[in-house]
């Protein structure tokens, strides 16, 4: 297989080394000429010290008969830009591009980019995942100190078999949405809440000490405990 790697940083050197180790044939681009001749003294005279964001020197390097172009510069528009002319230019099956945005994921795949490899993504999710479950989860904030918070109804939480009508919420707080086995629905008031399903909730801070009482159980004061 024949990939071409743009971009020298630490993302892509060790993709290249790791690649050539597994027997692919590689060419690396790298804009910056110093970095470029270090790389070369490592790896060998694979590296074509030019911007893959021209498209004369992506033509240079291969990109015709690459099976696959993997833009990991540090730029995300460099990267939608070069996997852009990778596909449409060149014809090149798969194009792998570095998010570092999360916002610039959706743009990425609506612009037909095949794999999206996003560092800050990976990193959340690994934080979130440490998370403790007996504390409310701030998802957003917005105007006026209102914030979008969720709760996910334990097995001992004091919301389960009961409806948002039986619960006491603060007039600062509405509840609006449940999450169910994946779905998304409005919460109505006769809704039944189940252990797993996930509350969304929207207030001000100021209600978060009952919010968290109904929906997860007295306890630790969430704000004490931040």
């Amino acid at each position: 297989m024949f990939v071409l790697v743009v971009g020298g940083g630490k993302v892509g050197y060790y993709l290249t080394k790791e690649l050539i180790e597994n027997g692919h044939e590689v060419v690396l681009m790298e804009k910056d000429r110093g970095r470029a001749a270090q790389i070369v003294d490592e790896l060998g005279s694979i590296v074509v010290p030019h911007d893959g964001c021209e498209g004369k020197y992506l033509g240079e390097a291969g990109s015709n008969r690459a099976d696959v172009v993997a833009a990991v510069t540090g730029d995300d528009e460099d990267n939608l830009v070069i996997c852009q002319m990778a596909k449409h230019h060149f014809d090149v099956p798969k194009t792998i591009a570095r998010v570092n945005n999360p916002k610039n994921e959706d743009l990425f795949r609506h612009l037909g980019v095949d794999e999206i490899i996003s560092p800050t993504r990976m990193v959340l999710g690994s934080i979130e995942q440490d998370i403790p479950v007996h504390e409310l989860l701030h998802l957003a904030e917005l105007d006026n100190d209102l914030e979008i918070i969720e709760a996910l109804l334990q097995a001992d939480s004091p919301a389960v078999g009961r409806t948002p009508a039986e619960l006491v919420i603060p007039a600062e707080c509405s509840l609006f949405a449940v999450v169910r086995d994946g779905i998304a629905s409005p919460l109505r008031p006769d809704t039944v809440l189940q252990e797993g399903d996930k509350v969304i909730a929207i207030g001000k801070a100021d209600c978060e000490r009952m919010l968290h009482d109904q929906l997860i159980g007295a306890g630790e004061d969430p704000q004490a405990a931040s």
